[in-house]
């Protein structure tokens, strides 16, 4: 060392420090890298985008070639500063000491914490030019690595640890898939996340949520006088018709309404027999199949209309293609003069909301931000009879969760008007 100029050693302690720290840069840049953006850049040719993904495919013996640097260059380092230390203050244990202490000391901020900041923060930046350097020192080191991997996998089978596949190989979860898009707000329309999302809600809900409960069914009765039957066909705003006798759950088909408007313009009279004459045969399902299964059912049957019964076989509501379409991009299609919208209600200046006891639970839920439980009743009017353990007398109120509910109107043995008001 007395034989090698000061500012030789000095130039080599630094080359050493910036080794360490391109490590440590590199091994941070390549942990919190965006792999999605490096398969997109893959994709297109890019060979640093192909270096890093390959490096990104050997963890395991990346992770062993940058601590087998670091260790050997930090080590370096403080011996290095240790000898300069010793031959221009003399061979004492206070020299060596705190030789050592300052040594440690820029090694912890120069290349440990200061190049893992800029590696966290720049990943993108740093990943793709530094994987052109490490992936020729992962293979030229590959004998060493070997080596030294043999003593690791002993140590690990000693503690009966079995080394765990690459994490990245294997394929988002819906849950993780869903929080990509909900971090995604910076990067895609608004709109566009909403669909998306919408569409992971598919599989946890059944028709039972989105039909058009059976009170609410615009049905043909072939039972009523024929005067009677040209009037609702006149004024059917629907393009097609669950039709029975008399009887909701005597389904006996679904009619065209397009079909039936030619009978309404013949002299000849209009009678059950002509229009059961232009039915098709209904299509019934159970109440508990899951919307996104019945939206493939809908695609492989080629239909668009519904019954759903429950497991007795009773009517309990119907859906339609256009139901479960609204519930991926929202409503749509042009209700009922007397129907209401979701988006038509919402809390006042005075905290309250007034509502029709026909709506759905999953709207007052997203629409007012509350969390009413989904699994029983459907509507605000099944939550209240379920709730009540009977048929309530306006008015009444009762609290549920952080809402005060005042029945304002009963009609027919249900509750037709409710007022809400937030706690």
């Amino acid at each position: 060392m007395d034989n090698i100029p000061l500012w030789v050693q000095l130039a080599v302690l630094a080359c050493l420090i910036f080794l360490s720290a391109f490590f440590a840069m590199a091994e941070t840049a390549l942990m919190a890298a965006n792999r999605f953006r490096l398969r997109h850049e893959a994709k297109r040719g890019s060979r640093r985008a192909l270096a890093t993904l390959w490096l990104l495919e050997r963890t395991e013996r990346l992770l062993s070639l940058v601590l087998i640097a670091n260790t050997l260059l930090n080590a370096m380092a403080i011996a290095l500063v240790t000898a300069i230390a010793i031959n221009r203050f003399g061979l004492d244990e206070q020299v060596i000491m705190v030789s050592t202490g300052v040594a440690v000391f820029a090694l912890i901020v120069l290349t440990g914490i200061a190049p893992k900041i800029i590696g966290a923060r720049y990943a993108d930046q740093v990943v793709l030019p530094a994987s052109l350097v490490l992936r020729p020192l992962l293979r030229a080191a590959g004998p060493l690595i070997w080596f030294v991997n043999l003593f690791v996998a002993t140590l690990l089978r000693a503690f009966r640890v079995k080394p765990a596949a690459n994490p990245h190989e294997a394929g988002l979860s819906a849950d993780e898939l869903r929080s990509l898009l909900l971090e995604a707000g910076n990067f895609m329309p608004p709109q566009h996340r909403s669909i998306l999302l919408n569409l992971f809600d598919l599989d946890k809900i059944s028709v039972e949520d989105v039909m058009t409960p059976r009170a609410q069914i615009e049905a043909l009765n072939l039972a009523l006088p024929a005067s009677e039957i040209r009037r609702q066909l006149t004024a059917c705003r629907h393009t097609k018709l669950p039709v029975h006798d008399g009887e909701i759950n005597g389904i006996t088909g679904i009619l065209h309404v397009r079909r039936a408007v030619s009978l309404l313009n013949e002299e000849d009279e209009l009678t059950a027999e002509r229009i059961r004459a232009l039915l098709s045969a209904p299509y019934f399902i159970p109440q508990d199949t899951a919307v996104f299964a019945q939206l493939q059912n809908f695609q492989d049957r080629r239909e668009r209309l519904a019954i759903i019964v429950d497991e007795y076989g009773e009517v309990q509501g119907l859906v339609t293609l256009d139901d479960i379409i609204e519930e991926m991009i929202g409503e749509f299609t042009t209700p009922a003069p007397s129907a209401p919208r979701p988006e038509a209600f919402g809390w006042d200046s005075a905290g309250t909301c007034l509502l029709e006891g026909s709506t759905a639970l999953r709207d007052i839920n997203k629409r007012l931000g509350l969390n009413f439980p989904l699994d029983g009743p459907k509507t605000l009017n099944g939550l209240l009879l379920e709730y009540l353990q009977d048929i309530p007398d306006a008015p009444i109120c009762v609290r549920i969760g952080n809402c005060i509910m005042e029945v304002v109107q009963v009609q027919n043995q249900r509750v037709k008007v409710a007022k809400l008001t937030h706690l």
